[in-house]
This record gives C-alpha cells, structure tokens and sequence, in this order.
C-alpha cells in the first residue's frame, strides 16, 4: 500500500507492506504511480534484472528508487511489476537486493504523465519493521 501526502514543493510516499520485499515492490510502484498516471496500461513486454550491494536497509531503499529513476530518466523505462528478494548480508554489512523487473518504453501515445520526478530525497527517509510488517517514508522532489 502506498499513501501520498503533500510536502512543501515535495511529495511524499507512506510505504506500508507484511514484508520487506513487497515493501520495496510498492515503493516502486509507488515512484511509477507519481510518474505516469494510468500505471494500469503499461505493460509487461520488456524485462531487465538490478542488484544493489549491501548496504544500510534506508539507503538500499534509496538507491532502489534512484536506480528506477535513473533508467526512466535515461532510457523511459516504465516498470509496470517487480519482483525483489532483499537479502541480510551475513557480515553485518547492511541489506543487499536483487530484483526481477518488467515494463515498457514510455510511449506518449498511451501513457498520461503525472509528474516530473526530480530525485529521490533524503529528507525524512525512514524504513522501520512494525508489528504489521515494514512501513517506509520517502520524499520525491518534483
């Protein structure tokens, strides 16, 4: 589940999931949703794969949705789905995350754009386990 709120010239991202890879799943279907408006109309045609080292489980999420960004931004690459296994790093050395990704080519002719993401923020990044699973807080500069 992904909520929105407002956030001075911001918007901000509630991330709630029972797991840590639907929460990161989420997070990214949070960042497409802000993209592109009819999320629902991208298809799955295309399929690439990411690996993130480990690193602090906030950062790991930060450089996740970097990462997505980055390849909008570069290629127009719209992830319609994901699936992501985050992984402890036996050494202590944080989280590590390897993803599984399928979407499409921005088309104009097809997909409604909602808003120009900038980049992910540091501002109030927040990843914490609840009794219901994960919650995550994430600002996007738009």
């Amino acid at each position: 589940m992904v909520e929105y709120f407002e956030h001075t010239a911001d918007v901000g991202m509630r991330i709630k999931a029972a797991a840590l890879p639907e929460l990161f799943q989420e997070a990214a279907r949070g960042l497409f949703g802000l993209i592109v408006e009819n999320l629902d109309n991208v298809g799955a045609g295309q399929a690439w794969s990411l690996e993130l080292s480990p690193r602090p489980l906030e950062y790991l999420l930060f450089d996740w949705l970097k990462e997505l960004l980055y390849r909008f931004d570069q290629g127009h690459q719209i992830v319609s789905r994901c699936t992501v296994t985050v992984v402890a790093a036996g050494d202590g050395a944080g989280w590590g995350l390897q993803a599984d990704l399928a979407g499409e080519t921005m088309d104009p002719d097809r997909h409604v754009m909602d808003h120009e993401v900038k980049a992910i923020t540091y501002h109030e990044l927040a990843v914490v386990e609840t009794a219901g699973g994960w919650e995550a807080t994430v600002i996007v500069d738009i």
